[in-house]
């Protein structure tokens, strides 16, 4: 049996505790050190899973790997410094919210054939990963994507939320960038920071005239997300948040529902973590996971670009 890897973890916020109990709870690794600025929040992380804390990112000569789950503002910093010592790395979405910050991480990565993955979480998610199985010749797909308003969260709505469902379209639509993306924003909410988009709405154009169309809120008052994908004679429909799974076709006058099985029943941090995992290990292909990450991230960016700077409050 192969020895179990040595995690740390950077970050302790919501989603980094996240982190930390699947970490600790996976048979492969151990999470050793969990990093954190605030004492209070990064002991009491660390102490729920038996790690050590530290306030700030040291030497990582005693670790195998790194996952960064700390505020997007400071994951370009880390990363760069994460991989100049050698060490794999997950880092939650996005991977930066500057594209040319993005490219330069993958980059040094690519040089130095470091296993690099980013947290583009609906990617694991069982109901995504079931339509992917049946999905074949798609031509539209919708996604719409709402949240309440979290003042913590300084990055605008497309980095932080549109960019899974951007993800997901292309994967749907095969991999390809698209022809074309238009995109509409909105700046309400007062406390959001300068310039950071509280919704977008935007259509993306692929090869083909396949569409997609892709909202996503961050001022709403309950969480929905679900995805629609529309073939010629059928519609499959994905409720993120339940992990359901809709087939629906017309047969005469009549409507036909099937509901898949689901091809799994993990969660997917858990199977984010086993694939992170795997490229460590070399069970996959490191190379092709890095080239995974860009492509997102070029969307969300031109997505971006397309708002004149006067559409901006």
């Amino acid at each position: 049996m192969s020895a179990r890897l040595r995690v740390l973890l950077v970050g302790a916020g919501r989603m980094g505790a996240r982190h930390a109990k699947v970490i600790a709870a996976n048979e492969r690794c151990d999470l050793i050190r969990v990093v954190d600025p605030c004492e209070r929040t990064g002991r009491a992380v660390a102490e729920q899973v038996g790690a050590a804390w530290r306030p700030e990112l040291d030497t990582l000569s005693d670790v195998n790997a790194v996952m960064v789950a700390a505020c997007t503002e400071v994951h370009h910093d880390l990363a760069v410094q994460i991989l100049r010592q050698g060490k794999p790395l997950l880092v939650e979405k996005p991977l930066c919210d500057d594209f040319a910050a993005c490219r330069e991480v993958v980059r040094l990565a690519d040089q130095r054939d470091i296993p690099l993955m980013c947290g583009l979480l609906e990617r694991y998610n069982p109901a995504v990963m079931t339509a992917m199985t049946i999905v074949d010749s798609p031509l539209h797909m919708t996604s719409v994507r709402r949240a309440p308003y979290a003042s913590r969260i300084r990055t605008g709505v497309a980095w932080d939320l549109l960019v899974h469902d951007i993800d997901v379209a292309l994967r749907v639509f095969g991999g390809r960038l698209p022809d074309t993306v238009n995109a509409t924003t909105g700046y309400f909410h007062s406390q959001s920071a300068e310039r950071a988009e509280d919704v977008v709405d935007a259509v993306l154009r692929f090869p083909g005239g396949r569409l997609a169309t892709a909202s996503a809120s961050r001022v709403d008052q309950r969480r929905l997300r679900t995805i629609v994908i529309t073939e010629i004679d059928r519609v499959v429909e994905v409720d993120l948040l339940h992990n359901e799974v809709l087939v629906v076709r017309q047969a005469g006058d009549s409507t036909i529902v099937d509901t898949p099985d689901l091809v799994s029943a993990r969660t997917p941090l858990e199977t984010q973590l086993d694939r992170f995992l795997d490229i460590v290990g070399g069970d996959i292909c490191g190379r092709a996971e890095r080239r995974s990450i860009l492509p997102v991230h070029h969307v969300i960016s031109s997505i971006l670009d397309t708002v004149p700077v006067s559409a901006v409050a």
